[in-house]
């Protein structure tokens, strides 16, 4: 699948700095991206949609399912999101965050760093998960004896070269550069 794809519209980009709380440090540099209706599913595996798109621009597709339930972030890794069914209401930015609601359609690309937890989500959600190619998520809490490492591996993790649904020229790079 490429990114001339029918299925791939231009999205309406939301761009959310958010600020260290303390217990959960996000990212000083980089936005939360949220890419509203993206992609326009097909009713037969839409899965399979983010999987391709993803895997095609170097964020290899590395897990179907929902949003761990507690907050937690990745210090080690970028993380793409695709909602291919349903909807959730998440958290991001740890307790004093932003609350989202996202949809089938919708891509989340989550710098490392940021914190994000599912707040509810409908019983049929699903969400392809990634993580740029040569990168892999560890799974950080917010503990105080986690934060010195996870500060510098969060400082430690490249932009991509490529965002995860548009490739080289996407709003990932307009966003991040």
């Amino acid at each position: 699948m490429t990114n001339d794809d029918a299925r791939l519209k231009p999205p309406e980009v939301l761009a959310q700095r958010l600020e260290d709380d303390g217990s959960i440090p996000n990212n000083p540099e980089l936005a939360l991206l949220v890419y509203r209706q993206a992609v326009t599913l097909p009713d037969d595996d839409p899965a399979s949609v983010f999987e391709a798109l993803f895997t095609a621009n170097g964020w290899p597709a590395a897990w179907r399912n929902g949003i761990h339930p507690f907050h937690h972030f990745h210090s080690t890794a970028h993380e793409a999101l695709g909602v291919y069914r349903g909807s959730a209401t998440a958290r991001f930015g740890g307790e004093g965050g932003v609350d989202l609601t996202v949809s089938a359609g919708d891509v989340v690309i989550i710098p490392a760093g940021v914190g994000h937890k599912a707040l509810e989500a409908s019983r049929d959600l699903g969400i392809v998960g990634a993580y740029p190619a040569g990168s892999g998520p560890d799974l950080c809490r917010g503990a105080p004896n986690e934060r010195p490492a996870t500060l510098d591996a969060i400082a430690r993790v490249a932009v991509p070269a490529r965002d995860p649904l548009y490739g080289a020229e996407g709003p990932l790079r307009e966003h991040w550069s």
